[in-house]
This record gives structure tokens, sequence and C-alpha cells, in this order.
């Protein structure tokens, strides 16, 4: 009787209850939402307050992204020679640091202070996820581990609503509302006055937030949490990479998880840039057309939060590749009539694309560690490098949308090729692990 109960609970192992511990990690994949996900605007915030191109925006992706890759494997190495919570907490203080570094770069009134702040903090990102993830896959048996971290992640996108909803209310709303082609036209003096105005108003949620983490930090810090993954203290670095690599699901999975975070990134920024487009040509000015295209933001992360929760359930009676497959079929249509439709249903094809997003991140993840044991640490690693994606891919998008047009197509609308491209991607590796599984 105790086993059947055991197996129909997703955070209990041996007898022991996950409940508390988890519920202290879920709260972590909040607090990485929320920095993802203030962060997709600033790259048009950044290119506005700068007089840059998009193209130069974009850099706060690379910096962004660019500390995931940087820091996966220095975290796993850690994680191996310390345990999870030890590296919940070093993501956590690399997080805080970089969000506090916010108000010297301010002081230097440079762009790229800003990317050495988004860079140390994404280090601390890379930290937590990957001690999170596969923390979270400890937390209870083998066969629940796909759902268990469906659920934790469906609390991410709950952090991303907050920071979606912070950038648009508490940034872009408060921005100077003169646009790009009239700051060009400033003396540097008044560039220089209304740049330091807009930058005091882009760091004060960063600074907030920054004493929130150290908070969390604290209170994971006195709580007791769980060591049933943390019995092996070796690194060994090679003979592990040798047999992550051997494993087809998991090598074939960093390869799905790089153009998933790409497609995930560029469909979230460049809403912006689509919308402006579309509603600029209705007649709209540029900062209403931003913060009308934001809000279109905000329904789409509603939109994937719900379907989180709606396909974690169904994970419980379907094949997780065939979902998977199934998606991201949808998604490529969707994207497809982002691309070829020059009106308002082009953006709501792009608001359609997060329902079929909202599945992918945490089961291409658990697919590849299924049954990895304590190499997980290491396999966490390589997924969590996969996050790359979001860094090379959205300045190839950003690039294509400088055109301005191509072959008498809006630039903005034909760059949605890429993620249709990674779509495809998906598709392929969901329909492998469908049949492997």
């Amino acid at each position: 009787m105790s086993n059947t109960s055991e197996n129909k609970s997703i955070l209990k192992k041996d007898g022991v209850s996950y409940l508390v511990p988890f519920i202290l990690i879920t709260f972590c994949f909040a607090l990485w939402g929320f920095a993802n996900d203030i962060t997709n605007p600033m790259v048009k915030a950044f290119s506005k307050i700068f007089r840059m191109s998009v193209t130069d925006g974009t850099l706060v992706q690379v910096a962004f992204y660019g500390g995931y890759f940087a820091m996966a494997f220095p975290a796993a190495m850690f994680i191996r020679k310390y345990t999870y919570k030890a590296g919940v907490m070093m993501g956590l203080g690399l997080y805080a640091v970089g969000a506090l570094a916010f108000f010297p770069a301010k002081l230097t009134g440079s762009y790229y202070p800003f990317l050495l702040a988004y860079f140390v903090m994404t280090c601390g990102l890379s930290f937590l996820e990957t001690s999170c993830n596969p923390y979270i896959l400890s937390m209870g048996t083998e066969e629940t581990a796909t759902r268990r971290l469906n659920l934790a992640q469906a609390f991410n996108p709950i952090g991303s609503l907050m920071g979606m909803f912070v950038a648009m209310n508490f940034i872009q709303n408060q921005l100077h509302p003169m646009d790009t082609a009239e700051r060009a036209q400033l003396s540097q003096a008044e560039f220089e006055a209304v740049r330091d105005s807009d930058l005091t108003i882009l760091i004060t949620p960063y600074l907030t937030i920054g004493i929130v983490i150290l908070v969390m930090l604290l209170v994971i810090r006195m709580s007791k949490m769980p060591k049933n993954a943390d019995k092996f203290h070796s690194i060994d670095f090679i003979p592990t990479l040798k047999r992550l690599y051997a494993v087809k699901r998991y090598r074939y999975g960093v390869v799905a998880q790089f153009f998933y975070v790409g497609a995930q990134i560029m469909c979230w920024t460049f809403v912006i840039q689509y919308g402006t487009r579309l509603f600029m040509a209705q007649g709209m000015e540029e900062q209403a057309a931003e913060v009308l295209s934001q809000k279109y933001n905000i329904v789409a992360m509603v939109i994937f939060c719900i379907s989180r929760f709606v396909c974690t359930l169904m994970l419980k009676y379907v094949n997780p590749g065939q979902l998977l497959k199934v998606l991201a079929i949808a998604a490529s249509l969707c994207v497809l009539g982002v691309i070829f439709l020059q009106n308002i249903y082009g953006m709501y094809c792009l608001v359609g694309v997060s329902a079929c997003m909202s599945l992918m991140f945490p089961t291409i993840y658990g697919i590849a560690l299924k049954g990895m044991g304590d190499d997980a640490k290491f396999g966490a690693a390589g997924l969590i490098m996969a996050i790359l994606g979001g860094s090379v891919l959205p300045p190839l998008q950003a690039a294509i949308i400088d055109c301005k047009t191509l072959w008498g197509m809006p630039a903005v609308n034909l760059s949605f090729v890429l993620p249709l491209v990674c779509f495809v991607v998906i598709t392929v590796y969901g329909h492998r692990m469908r049949r492997e599984h």
C-alpha cells in the first residue's frame, strides 16, 4: 500500500517527503524567470537609450546568454565537488552581485559596463539552472522525474510574467517618450541628460531584485536540504563526458535544447519589433506601439504559463517525446503565420507560439537526463551550455531585421524563418525520442 502511494506522489522517495525543499528550489525557478524576461525588452530599451541599431542592442542577449555558456561546466564541477545546495547558494550570490552592479554601471554612462553586469548575473543563473534542474529530478522517483521538473518549471513563467510586467510598467512606460529618430538629433549635452534619466529608471528594478535575491540566499542557507543526490564528489571530467556523449538521447538533447532556447528568445525578444512595425503602420507612435507590443508579450506569457500546467498534467498519460513532437509541429505552423501574415493575425500567431513552447525546455531536459544518476550534474551543464542558442541566434535575426525590407517583405516578418528552422529540429528530436521511449 505504501509503495502504491509513493508511486503516485512525485515528491516522495524511500518514504521521505521533499515538499519543503521542492518549494524553496521551485522559487528559484521563478527568480531566474524574472531575470530572463525583464531582460528581453531591454534590447529595445538600450537601443533607444544609447541610439544604437537593433543588432548592437542584441549584445545584451549575447552577454546574458553567454554567461550561461561560460559558467555551466565550472558550475557542474563545483556542484560535483560540493553539493547542490552549495551550487544554489553560489548562483544566488552571483545573481545578486550582477543585479547590484547596475548601479556602478549607470554611473559610467556607458553601455558596456551593463553588459558586464548582465554577464556576472547570468553566471549566477547558470549555477542556479545547473543545480536546480537536476536537484528537482532527484527529489522523488525516476518514473515521475519529468513530471516533477515540468511542475517546477511551471513556476518559471510566473517569474517571467513579473519580469515582463515590471519591464513594461516600471521601465518602458517611464522612459522618455522621444523616439529613436528624435534622439539622434539631440546635442551631446541633451543626449546625456536624457540618457542618464532613462538609466536611473532602468536600473531601479534590478537593484530591487538584487536585494530580494540576497534575502533568498539567507533563507536557503538556513534551511535543511536533502543530500540524496550528493553521494559522489570526485571530478572525473573526461570519463564522464565520454559516458554522456555515448547516450544518444542526451547528445541529441543538447542540440535540441540549443535550438529551443534560440527559438524562445527570438520569439519573445522580437515580438516588440514585430508589433512596433505592425502598429506604427496603423498610425501609432513608436512608444505606444512598443508598449502595446509588450502587452501582447505578457498575454503570450500567460498562455505559456497556463499551457505549462496543462502539459504537465498531459504527461501523466502521453509519451513525452510524442507530445514534444506535436507541439513543435504546431509551433512551426504558427511561425509560418507570423512570416506570411502582415496584419494582426500574424501577431496572434506569434502569441500562439508560446502555448506550443511551454513544454519544450523541461521535457527535452528530462528526456536527455533520464537514468543519468550522479552523471546528471555534468549532464545538466551540457544542457545549460546549450542555452548559448539564446546568445547566438537572436543577433542573426536582428541582422535580418536591420535590413528593413527583403524580397518585398518586411524584414522583421522574414526573420522568423530562424525560429521555424529551430522548431523543425525539435520536431525531429521529439519523433526520435518517441520511438526510443
